[in-house]
């Protein structure tokens, strides 16, 4: 096996283990393969026209007392941002102050989610209207996301016009994001969706909320970006990636990366999402 570094990006050999991607080449092309959470390991093709990963990891810090991450890659003018994304799993008091004291700079915010049952019913986050209002009285830039299950192009737009029309009395400086994901240990009602449906529906949404003037953007994980997603349609949208490695595996580009379920932030009384935002230096201003 030839095995080929890409900049940026770990790279795993076959007698290495953890985070990182192991890229190789074969007859039919270039291939990278990549561990889920359960530590099962699969392989995919490379695509090519697909934007791809060029943060060198080198920079990446943990805070040995926090836990937190950081990152600040001065040579290449990019650095990160510390985040938390919540939903009403937190829990009903979260101490927003406290949060941001803390070091944390953004929050993204589960706004609701379809139910993946047959009804497929539309719901508000129970904790919705408190996190947001407290998040930006705080003082912290805010994004929101919504749990699709749409099974339809239509039900894509109605996704999208529920988070606007609950967006309306707010100000958000974040992303409004799609998260569309596998629904482990039970059946759910998009278990039949193709790989083309499930693309387009990233776009109807995504297209939706950029025409009413926010932000779009896509979660996903490794598995959903190799086999669910054709990221080449989808390269002009931006992504929030989850990787509970130490080095993330994804060798196509994102914005932002989740990097643990089991934070602890002060003022949030139950382990937390946290997430890095990766900002680029504009160099021609």
């Amino acid at each position: 096996m030839i095995t080929v570094l890409m900049a940026g990006c770990s790279v795993q050999t076959e007698e290495t283990s953890g985070g990182g991607e192991d890229i190789h080449i074969t007859k039919d092309g270039e291939y990278y393969t990549f561990q889920d959470v359960e530590g099962n390991r699969y392989e995919a093709p490379l695509l090519p026209d697909v934007p791809q990963c060029t943060y060198d990891f080198e920079h990446l810090k943990t805070d040995e007392a926090t836990g937190y991450k950081s990152f600040e890659d001065d040579a290449n003018g990019v650095t990160a941002r510390l985040g938390i994304d919540v939903s009403e799993f937190q829990g009903e008091e979260i101490d927003w102050k406290q949060v941001k004291e803390s070091g944390v700079e953004f929050v993204l915010i589960r706004l609701g989610y379809r139910a993946y049952g047959e009804s497929g019913e539309l719901v508000l986050d129970a904790m919705y209207e408190q996190n947001i209002q407290g998040a930006l009285e705080a003082g912290l830039d805010v994004g929101v996301y919504f749990f699709s299950q749409a099974v339809s192009a239509a039900e894509a737009v109605e996704e999208a016009e529920f988070v606007m029309d609950n967006l309306a009395s707010y100000k958000i400086t974040g992303p409004v994001v799609y998260d569309t994901e596998e629904i482990k240990w039970d059946t759910a009602r998009t278990d039949d969706n193709t790989k083309q449906e499930f693309t387009n529906f990233c776009k109807v949404f995504c297209d939706t909320v950029e025409q009413a003037g926010y932000a779009p953007m896509i979660y996903s994980n490794m598995k959903w970006m190799a086999f669910t997603l054709d990221m080449s349609e989808l390269s002009e949208y931006d992504f929030w990636y989850a990787d509970y490695h130490e080095i993330p595996q994804c060798p196509y580009d994102y914005k932002i990366w989740q990097y643990s379920e089991e934070g602890v932030v002060p003022g949030i009384n139950a382990n937390v999402d946290m997430d890095l935002w990766f900002e680029k230096e504009d160099k021609s201003k």
